[in-house]
């Protein structure tokens, strides 16, 4: 199947993979831009598991205060190179991983923060394993990998805080 550069920049737009990445899913998937799509966040969350062990040194803090101000968080988001931590995708999933606190009140970063034997509802309690806000289809996991596949480096959550007036 021939596959069009207007086939291949489509996809590129919707997913924000590299060209060459846009190309091939779009062959394996004969032209068909969901499964192409479905392919390549396959392709993204194998890329998150090869660059796990990197060692993340750079970041932001992202914050996010909810109208009314009575409602805030902030979120350490590190990377592995400044380069990667000033652009506005990284410091745009900052702010989201904020609001994502701010709304639903995480307790840990990750199932394996949980304490043993507490009686406690992993999807509801760990930020990584939430339906994301903007999209409950998936995980904040998820969209963390979908980024990490398209800056090419490992991302993770280093600590959050959530504030609330008088609470």
């Amino acid at each position: 199947m021939e596959i069009s550069a207007v086939m291949v920049k489509g996809l590129r737009d919707q997913s924000g993979a590299g060209i060459m990445l846009c190309r091939n899913a779009l062959l394996e998937a004969k032209g068909d831009t969901e499964k192409a799509l479905q392919i390549l966040k396959q392709q993204g969350l194998l890329q998150a598991q090869k660059k796990a062990e990197r060692a993340t040194t750079q970041g932001v803090i992202g914050t996010y205060v909810h109208t009314g101000g009575c409602i805030g968080a902030m979120v350490e988001l590190n990377c592995e190179t400044d380069f990667v931590a000033h652009t506005d995708e990284f410091k745009e999933l900052a702010h989201h991983l904020a609001m994502q606190i701010a709304a639903q009140d995480p307790k840990f970063i990750s199932r394996e923060e949980i304490p043993e034997g507490a009686d406690i509802e992993p999807e509801v309690a760990c930020l990584l394993l939430q339906p994301y806000i903007k999209d409950p289809d998936e995980t904040v996991q998820d969209i963390i990998a979908e980024t990490i596949a398209k800056v090419d480096e490992n991302i993770k959550v280093a600590r959050f805080a959530r504030f609330k007036i008088g609470g």
